[in-house]
């Protein structure tokens, strides 16, 4: 039997899973979840039962994205994920502890001004996505003289951050699109384009308890 995945289309963190699952040519059961009505199979697996969440064979649980991405990596990495032409394993974690850490705090904030604050006003909301701001116009930094985050190839580092830069773009993008940040801008529209995007973003069915699940993998 192959592993089952419970993911939600639109999450970052399912995103993740799913990238470095289609990667390395691992299948899995897709379970697709309607967040508002979330099926007890996942709750019964996960008592957090927020997505991704990944349930091995032999009854293992994996309930972290970064968990999820090495597991798949270090059993196939043909694309080379985990090895970066420049840096290591712990520099690309360290860097999208970052992005996990400062920058999905004021992300969430500049997304949904009022659910994390009482204050929603412009000021607050600016507040935020300035914050925000600092931190991606340190990744524009790191792209000045080359192609990806470490190095001329895609990294763990690239497919772990995009997702989360893409939502922060898609909350004005006329204003996103209008600042000085040309290298981020055109790493992020390359990965946008894609082929293992639109292949992860495949729309599925919302899975019914009891059903088989969609077979999800890049058949490698």
């Amino acid at each position: 039997m192959p592993p089952i995945l419970y993911s939600f289309r639109r999450c970052p963190y399912a995103m993740r899973a799913r990238l470095a699952l289609w990667a390395s040519g691992q299948t899995v059961e897709l379970r697709e979840v309607v967040l508002r009505s979330k099926p007890p199979e996942l709750a019964a697996v996960s008592p957090k039962a927020t997505v991704p969440v990944l349930v091995l064979p032999e009854g293992q649980v994996l309930e972290q994205s970064l968990d999820i991405m090495r597991w798949a990596l270090e059993r196939s990495d043909p694309l080379g994920w985990l090895c970066p032409p420049q840096g290591t394993l712990d520099e690309m974690l360290a860097l999208v502890g970052r992005i996990d850490g400062d920058f999905k705090f004021h992300l969430d904030r500049y997304k949904y001004p009022g659910r994390y604050e009482t204050d929603s006003s412009s000021r607050i909301t600016d507040l935020h996505r300035s914050a925000a701001g600092l931190v991606i116009s340190e990744l524009n930094a790191r792209l000045i003289n080359q192609t990806h985050l470490f190095g001329p190839q895609t990294s763990l580092a690239d497919m772990a951050i995009a997702p989360f830069v893409r939502q922060f773009a898609h909350v004005d993008p006329a204003w996103f699109s209008a600042q000085p940040w040309p290298q981020l801008q055109a790493w992020l529209a390359a990965w946008e384009a894609s082929d293992i995007l639109a292949q992860v973003m495949q729309k599925y069915p919302a899975w019914q308890s009891g059903t088989a699940g969609q077979p999800f993998g890049s058949h490698r």
